[in-house]
């Protein structure tokens, strides 16, 4: 059975890291890790940060760093991550620990930090050889995906490093703004409908519940289940994560949840369809009743942040694809990205319309 952190493979061409220089700077750093061959692979998941398996011996981590080219002011922060990671671990154990922050950037090119490498499941568009699936382990795993969602926004942020570095008051009129500027930044094409669409964002923002953390990238390919599904051992990808509306997190994690009857565009823009789409796990409207069941908040709302969402995963997309475009990126992943940005938006503006 696999049993990895996200199925690894050789360095991508011109992602490569200077193996000499990390090693020294690993066994000055962090004199606990044992001498020997450093080895590097690279997880080939994700189309943001590069993120890097370092073993040498028997010692395995993970090593995370931003995304090659010019990036976003305030994006791919690495030491805001790792000082999420930092206080929040103590009270969400399922978040990875961190082990090491580094500004210098003659290390491997830019700010990285480097954590503890957990094993387990990660699943995406299949299960590992050696499941046997039905629709109650559909439903086990769905429930799982949930209830950590759910203790998370219980978690009291100002016991974390959170409440100095976060502004929740206003926060989805800033998100609102932020993603809208975000993609005119990014825009390398005009599409129909967006003016409505961001009109109607700016107009329709309710009223929020009381703060939470928020994950804001919560997704089936971004948590880790032990092997035989009885947890969830790893959630990973901080790098979003702030203290705001909780059902804006609720919003992103119902986005990404694929299911049977969505349109095939909308379940396979990102590669082949998530196993969400499978018999037994939950379609959206199950999540969003088991969610307002376990967490008691009113989710009456949700086509909001069901649809601005939406809206944020276009513009992610976009601005991956903007790099691809500009020649900062050659990963043949991202070609087609553009028109997943399309979709996405006619999808919101659906949304938006009540269709």
């Amino acid at each position: 059975m696999k049993s990895l952190y996200r199925d690894t493979m050789p360095v991508r061409k011109g992602e490569e890291l200077d193996r000499k220089t990390l090693y020294h700077y690993i066994r000055e750093k962090m004199p606990e890790v044992p001498s020997g061959e450093l080895e590097i692979e690279q997880f080939g998941a994700g189309a943001s940060n590069l993120t890097y398996l370092l073993r040498i011996g028997a010692w395995e981590a993970v090593l995370r760093r931003p995304p090659l080219g010019p990036v976003a002011p305030k994006a791919h922060d690495m030491e805001r991550e790792y000082k999420i990671l930092s206080s929040l671990y103590p009270l969400y154990p399922t978040a990875p620990k961190p082990y090491h922050f580094s500004k210098n950037e003659e290390v491997v090119g830019s700010p990285f930090f480097i954590m503890e490498r957990r094993k387990g499941i990660v699943l995406d568009s299949t299960f590992p050889e050696g499941v046997t699936y039905d629709e109650q382990l559909g439903k086990k795993i769905s429930k799982l995906m949930v209830e950590r969602l759910v203790e998370l926004h219980r978690i009291d942020y100002k016991k974390t490093e959170l409440e100095h570095i976060t502004k929740p008051d206003g926060f989805m009129e800033r998100q609102v703004a932020g993603w809208i500027k975000r993609y005119d930044n990014a825009k390398t094409s005009e599409i129909s409908g967006l003016k409505e669409l961001t009109n109607w964002m700016r107009k329709s923002i309710p009223s929020s519940p009381k703060p939470t953390i928020i994950h804001y990238d919560y997704k089936l390919n971004n948590a880790m289940f032990s092997e035989d599904f009885s947890e969830m051992i790893g959630l990973f990808d901080w790098e979003m994560t702030t203290v705001g509306d909780p059902l804006a997190d609720l919003g992103v994690a119902l986005s990404y949840w694929t299911q049977p009857d969505d349109p095939e565009q909308l379940k396979t823009g990102l590669g082949k369809a998530s196993v969400t789409t499978w018999g037994g796990f939950f379609t959206r409207e199950e999540f969003l009743e088991h969610y307002a069941n376990r967490s008691g908040r009113d989710v009456s709302m949700i086509n909001f942040y069901l649809t601005f969402a939406y809206f944020k995963l276009a513009v992610i997309c976009q601005q991956i694809y903007y790099r691809y475009f500009k020649g900062q990126t050659s990963d043949p992943r991202f070609a087609q990205l553009d028109q997943y940005t399309e979709t996405l938006i006619q999808y919101a503006l659906d949304s938006a319309r009540g269709l």
